[in-house]
């Protein structure tokens, strides 16, 4: 009966540290996604000239743009 209740007990040892390592496991997995992208249109502008879909006067023009009130 006792190595029963040892080996139940080793069994709930086991569970619990497994628990713990794939909670830790999935915090920090998610800590590691990207954030999500801000939808402000200057942002947006900085993102495009820097990966190069718009040349510095495009980026300058439309900088511009966002920069007047209307």
């Amino acid at each position: 009966m006792t190595r029963v209740v040892l080996i139940l007990f080793i069994i709930a040892v086991v569970a619990v540290v497994a628990a713990v390592v794939l909670g830790v496991a999935l915090v920090l997995r998610a800590s590691r996604r990207p954030r999500p992208l801000s939808d402000d249109p200057r942002e947006i502008l900085r993102r495009r000239y820097a990966a190069g879909e718009i040349d510095e006067d495009e980026y300058l023009r439309r900088m511009s743009g966002l920069s007047q009130d209307w």
